[in-house]
């Protein structure tokens, strides 16, 4: 959109310009001008470092290194390019290099800054102050890592990026810069992007909504693992559910516990309301396609010189109601759930 100075006798536009084109650089020029000024692209922020970069195997520094009131260390990275290169994935590694730092780390971070730009000031009590606290609290510190993109322009393939990596739970900010030049000066138009500010309460409630509805579903799952004991030993620790049915025939077979009565057992149509073992071609298309039987290159049980697969599609019911029809059956086998 452009931009327009508005006379006595006409509505002038205002020529947009680039940063390469103004003889504006990158480091010498946006980075240290915002740095004094950080809250033109990120309000409520404090910088703490300038190139930080401490790190054993990475040679790459982040532009800009932050805190916000909340505690929350903040990433920011400045671009002066058209598209913004793929300046989003490179702050996502940064700010999972981050997000370990603990708040005495982060005094010396400051301490290191302060330094080196000849300022009067305590870094310790100087953080105390910005994030309004008493005292360290590092319960409260850096409970998330935050993200700040600063560019001439985005392309849609990063914007996509990051509305898809904010939908699961980063906070990505995308403020475009543009350059315009009027009168031999260079004025700066900044705004927002992502998010946008007139919506930007929606945006984090329908994301809040979204992570709550995963996280939902999430928990509803059963993770339900078992252990399985013979004679009070335990065989098999914390297996899968999905493996009860299979890990219980492979017990009975190594302990030879199946005899024609014990094959019969588990053949018949049980309390579980499924047939523990088949034939391979007793199975049906389904359940071959979507693994409703454990099969694998080796026989799951052999007896008489025939080859059966063992069912494994349980549920949490199913899996208990079998565990309990084995032990009554064969009360040296036993069996204990973690819920967890």
């Amino acid at each position: 959109m452009a931009i327009y100075q508005v006379t006595d006798n006409e509505i002038k536009t205002i020529s947009r310009t680039t940063f390469s084109e103004s003889g504006l650089k990158e480091r010498e020029d946006l980075q240290r001008l915002l740095k004094h000024q950080i809250e033109i692209i990120s309000p409520d922020t404090l910088v703490v470092a300038e190139e930080f970069g401490e790190w054993d195997e990475s040679r790459r520094r982040i532009d800009l290194l932050g805190i916000d009131k909340q505690a929350n260390i903040v990433v920011i990275e400045l671009k002066r390019t058209e598209d913004g290169g793929h300046m989003e994935l490179q702050a996502v590694r940064y700010a999972a290099m981050v997000s370990t730092l603990t708040f005495d780390r982060l005094v010396d971070i400051y301490a290191d800054y302060i330094k080196a730009n000849d300022f009067e000031l305590d870094a310790e009590a100087s953080l105390l102050e910005f994030l309004g606290w008493d005292e360290k609290e590092e319960d409260e510190f850096a409970q998330e890592v935050k993200i700040v993109l600063a560019s001439a322009e985005f392309s849609l393939e990063l914007t996509t990026t990051v509305m898809w990596l904010n939908d699961y739970g980063l906070s990505i900010r995308c403020v475009r810069m543009h350059p315009y030049e009027s009168d031999g000066k260079i004025l700066l138009d900044v705004q927002s992007v992502i998010p946008i500010p007139e919506i930007e309460n929606y945006q984090v409630k329908i994301r809040e909504k979204r992570q709550k509805e995963r996280a939902s579903r999430s928990g509803g799952r059963d993770r339900s693992r078992y252990s399985i004991y013979f004679n009070g030993e335990e065989v098999y620790n914390r297996i899968q559910k999905a493996d009860i049915g299979y890990s219980t025939v492979r017990l009975l077979d190594e302990r030879k516990l199946i005899d024609q009565e014990c094959f019969e057992f588990l053949r018949e149509d049980n309390s579980c309301r499924k047939q523990l073992l088949k034939m391979k071609d007793e199975m049906s298309d389904t359940e071959v396609q979507y693994k409703k039987y454990r099969v694998s290159k080796d026989p799951e049980l052999i007896y008489e010189s025939d080859e059966y697969y063992v069912a494994r599609n349980w549920g949490s019911g199913s899996a208990k109601r079998f565990a309990d029809k084995v032990t009554a059956q064969f009360p040296s086998i036993t069996y204990k759930c973690h819920a967890d």
